[in-house]
């Protein structure tokens, strides 16, 4: 994708729509998606890193976008998110001589400040990366693909793309590269227009064919192990079907044995037939080795119908999953890791989490007037309630890690609150902060006034002094929130 046209269509979409927030962010091994919010079709960007970078704008709803996004970690909207979730686009950065972008957001933090951030896109193959860098805020490092450095790369001459663009657009050279000239794609209407529809193709052909390719010859290998399956199922049948008929014949020996004991080559029954032995086997060892023989293959023929009905499972099994990939589904991502706390599956033999070492096991209070505290779970985030001064302290200084969060109402009784944070952010997303400080709110005296301030700290900045009544414990820093209570 060349540099120029990279430009170009960033800047179309902040010229057009560049004060729509974005929603929501996932991250993949391949590409990052960016969606944006209000508006009535759903759509979003995606950098691609593999199999070549490019820059695309899709509906959300698109295959290509679903089976993205279905790669990526399901935590990946934690990690990304609370940096861009609500941040608006504001500069779309870069040299139409190199194969690099700079978009520059701008927030709002909790603290009411604006912060500015910067997402890198460099698109050049085999080099393909992102990174994130806070231009006025400490971000830690996110990134995908190759590293690379945070600033902007300086040009040393004319690349062939740039070359074709200046000799194309003359004098129009900058309003091509500023997105003003929607004729640098093909296609019509605008060159947002004409964007998602370019993106829906490159989408067909670098992500959903090749899937499908892939697909499709899994089915044929599979379809193909699973028919050798079924042939060699097939013939061990007829080969202990071949056997049943020897009982019917040792039974009919068996009848009569007491007048042919000793009989070998061939005995004849009663009724005038005669059946064939064994070359140099009695009657009597003829008719065991058959009855045994009648035996291993009854049993024999159970194990085919139990392996026939479990290869008609698999096969059941594995159309339905190549027909969930035929609508563009990925495959099932591992599962996330369990969040701490009472509420997390716990396999047996387990070590116990730490901060809980000192909590009953399942999760009562001592003196069994039942749990410490409230769990409940804001956008994913668990948030615990503790239900008195012991509790408190027990939640705050037993069951919290250093990097989860704390609240409680400023200067006036109350419970504590703790926000679980896994995956050690730096910051939570304001909507679970806002939510979480009405619940401490909620939780103290104050829950009959108006708008209160909730105190906003981590584990890690407070403590509590020797001799310090249950429930009080000194702030080290924190900042400060205003809510009204809420249940």
């Amino acid at each position: 994708m060349d540099a120029p046209l990279i430009l170009a269509l960033g800047r179309a979409w902040l010229r057009e729509r560049g004060e729509v927030p974005v929603e929501a962010l996932w991250a993949s091994g391949r590409a990052l998606g960016l969606r944006w919010a209000g508006r009535k079709a759903a759509e979003g960007w995606i950098l691609l890193l593999q199999p070549k970078p490019e820059f695309w704008l899709l509906d959300t709803a698109h295959p290509a976008w679903v089976r993205l996004q279905a790669e990526a970690a399901r935590d990946s909207g934690k990690l990304w998110g609370p940096w861009f979730s609500g941040a608006r686009l504001r500069a779309v950065e870069g040299d139409p001589r190199e194969r690099w972008m700079g978009l520059v957001f701008q927030r709002r933090a909790i603290t009411g400040r604006l912060e500015t951030l910067r997402l890198a896109f460099q698109a050049i193959p085999g080099r393909a990366g992102i990174r994130v860098d806070g231009q006025d805020v400490q971000v830690p490092r996110l990134g995908l693909g190759s590293p690379f450095p945070a600033a902007a790369p300086e040009p040393l001459e004319d690349p062939p793309p740039y070359r074709r663009w200046r000799e194309r657009w003359g004098a129009d050279l900058d309003r091509a590269v500023a997105g003003e000239i929607p004729e640098v794609l093909e296609g019509g209407g605008g060159l947002l227009d004409r964007h998602r529809a370019w993106s829906e193709v490159r989408a067909e052909a670098l992500i959903l064919a090749p899937a499908q390719a892939g697909a499709e010859r899994k089915r044929q290998a599979e379809a193909a192990r699973m028919e050798r399956l079924a042939q060699a199922l097939a013939r061990d049948r007829a080969k202990h079907a071949a056997i049943l008929p020897l009982k019917r014949q040792a039974q009919s020996l068996a009848a009569e044995l007491y007048r042919l004991k000793g009989a070998t080559g061939e005995a004849v029954l009663l009724d005038g037939s005669r059946i064939g032995l064994p070359e140099g086997a009695s009657v009597e060892t003829a008719v065991q080795g058959w009855f045994g023989a009648a035996k291993k293959a009854e049993r024999g023929l159970a194990r085919v119908a139990e392996l026939e009905a479990e290869l008609a499972r698999e096969q059941a099994a594995w159309a339905r999953r190549m027909e969930a990939e035929a609508l563009g589904l990925a495959p099932e991502p591992p599962a996330a890791r369990q969040p701490k706390g009472t509420g997390a599956a716990k396999a047996k033999g387990a070590p116990r989490e730490k901060g809980t070492k000192r909590m009953q096991a399942d999760g009562k209070r001592k003196d069994g007037k039942g749990a410490a505290f409230r769990s409940v779970v804001v956008d994913g985030f668990e948030v615990l309630i503790g239900k008195g001064d012991a509790e408190n302290d027990q939640l705050t200084f037993k069951v919290a890690d250093n990097t989860d969060f704390w609240m409680h109402v400023a200067s006036v009784p109350g419970s504590h609150v703790v926000i679980r944070n896994p995956d050690k952010l730096s910051e939570l997303p304001r909507n679970v902060l806002e939510r979480a400080a009405e619940l401490a709110a909620y939780h103290s005296k104050a829950r009959d006034g108006g708008k209160v301030e909730v105190h906003l700290a981590r584990i890690a900045d407070i403590s509590k002094p020797r001799g310090y009544a249950p429930g009080k414990v000194i702030l080290k820093k924190w900042t400060g929130i205003r809510v009204y209570p809420k249940p």
